[in-house]
């Protein structure tokens, strides 16, 4: 399946799923619409991944959340383990996941379900092939995911994940410069964090934040035995392409940064991001490869 009929197939999905939400709870729409975004987002970032998996290869998906892109991923043939603590089903979050899976349930397309926070995961040897989008900044704590999930691959297999660099002077979920630490940020933007309108639970969002960068990541995977690691550095290109196609995702940022990014792109300028090292940007894309089954050091 070539990458144009791949995106028509979860396109299918999500506006399958979608008329579910128009019929039943269509003041839940909103919220759909952004996860199903994201998922076309997710599915389109480890697509060059899936197309070196054999039919049937054992995949985990790390922060399933909403958990669209793990069923789509099921619907295209893939054994697929979605890591997601669910909730009480009281949330607008937890009720639109319950009619995902519904859904999913309905069409033969349901993924096995890890109801546990990724520092408890505890699988071993199983997995061709474990990814995540926008999840490692909000795990408690990064080093014992990195070895958890580690523990779970196969030989041979990688675990790819994107997040924030916060060694980059931005926070994108509040669309706020950094100030050298959490701590000195929130002291002095307070307000703007806590009264903000475009984050639906600030509060809870801020405290989850854990700064993530890309010399900690660094750190930690040197630790482990028996793992590789490489960034690549073309993921800020992707996303500077993405605010210029994806109205949603764009405004999450200020008019006057749209304005200049759209700029850039426009003039294929943002290609130069490309040649700026993974430590200064202000997303990373990592690649954690296991080469050998040892334990950790």
């Amino acid at each position: 399946m070539h990458d144009g009929q791949r995106t028509f197939a979860i396109e299918c999905w999500l506006v399958e799923v979608r008329s579910q939400f128009v019929n039943a709870a269509p003041e839940l729409l909103p919220l759909f619409d952004t996860y199903a975004a994201e998922a076309l987002f997710g599915r389109r970032y480890i697509d060059s991944d899936l197309e070196c998996l054999r039919r049937g290869a054992r995949v985990l998906e790390v922060g399933a959340g909403s958990l669209l892109l793990s069923c789509q991923l099921m619907r295209e043939g893939f054994e697929v383990t979605a890591l997601e603590p669910i909730g009480d089903g009281f949330s607008h979050f937890d009720q639109m996941r319950q009619m995902v899976l519904d859904k999913a349930r309905s069409l033969g397309c349901c993924p096995a379900i890890l109801d546990r926070p990724a520092e408890e995961f505890a699988v071993v040897n199983r997995f061709d092939y474990a990814f995540s989008v926008n999840v490692m900044e909000h795990v408690n704590d990064v080093a014992r995911v990195l070895e958890a999930v580690g523990k779970g691959l196969n030989v041979g297999a990688s675990y790819r994940f994107t997040c924030p660099n916060y060694l980059f002077p931005y926070e994108p979920h509040f669309n706020i410069p950094t100030l050298f630490s959490k701590r000195l940020t929130e002291k002095l933007l307070r307000r703007k964090i806590f009264g903000s309108h475009r984050v639906p639970d600030p509060s809870g969002t801020w405290k989850s934040l854990n700064w993530i960068n890309v010399v900690q990541v660094g750190r930690y995977v040197r630790r482990l035995s028996g793992f590789t690691m490489t960034f690549n550095r073309s993921m800020l290109v992707s996303t500077l392409e993405r605010i210029a196609s994806d109205p949603d995702f764009a405004g999450r940022r200020s008019p006057a940064m749209r304005s200049l990014l759209l700029v850039l792109v426009r003039l294929r300028m943002h290609h130069l991001f490309r040649l700026v090292p993974a430590v200064f940007q202000p997303i990373m894309d990592c690649r954690v490869e296991k080469i050998a089954d040892s334990e950790v050091c």
